[in-house]
C-alpha cells in the first residue's frame, strides 16, 4: 500500500511573530555545520545597535534561503523595477549588509 505523500504541511503564525522585527542591518557568519545570520537595528544617534533576532541553520537551508531569496528579488523587480543600492558591498565572510554607512551619531 502507497503512502499518501500528498499532505500538506501547516504552519502556525502566533501573532506576537506575525507583528515582525525591523531589521537594517545583517550580520552573517558561518562555520563548517551552520549559517548565522544576526538581524540588528540601529537607530541614528545611539551608539549600540540591538541584535533582534539570531536564526541559526544548515548549510543546506542556507542555500535554499539564497535562491528562495533570489527568485523573489527577480520577482519583485520585474513588478515594482529595480532595486537601487547606495552602496554596493562585496560579499565576505563575516559580512554585513547594512542601508547606510555606519558612523558615530549624533543624539
Amino acid at each position: 500500500m502507497a503512502e499518501n505523500n500528498n499532505q500538506q504541511l501547516q504552519i502556525e503564525l502566533k501573532p506576537e511573530v506575525a507583528e515582525g522585527i525591523y531589521s537594517n542591518l545583517a550580520i552573517l557568519t558561518h562555520s563548517s555545520s551552520e549559517f548565522i545570520a544576526d538581524f540588528v537595528q540601529m537607530m541614528p544617534g545611539l551608539p549600540k545597535a540591538q541584535v533582534r533576532s539570531r536564526i541559526i541553520m544548515a548549510p543546506e537551508h542556507a542555500k535554499r534561503l539564497l535562491m528562495a531569496l533570489q527568485d523573489n528579488v527577480q520577482k519583485y523587480e520585474k513588478q515594482f523595477g529595480t532595486i537601487k543600492l547606495s552602496q554596493p558591498q562585496q560579499p565576505r565572510e563575516g559580512s554585513t549588509i547594512a542601508p547606510f554607512t555606519i558612523k558615530k551619531g549624533e543624539a
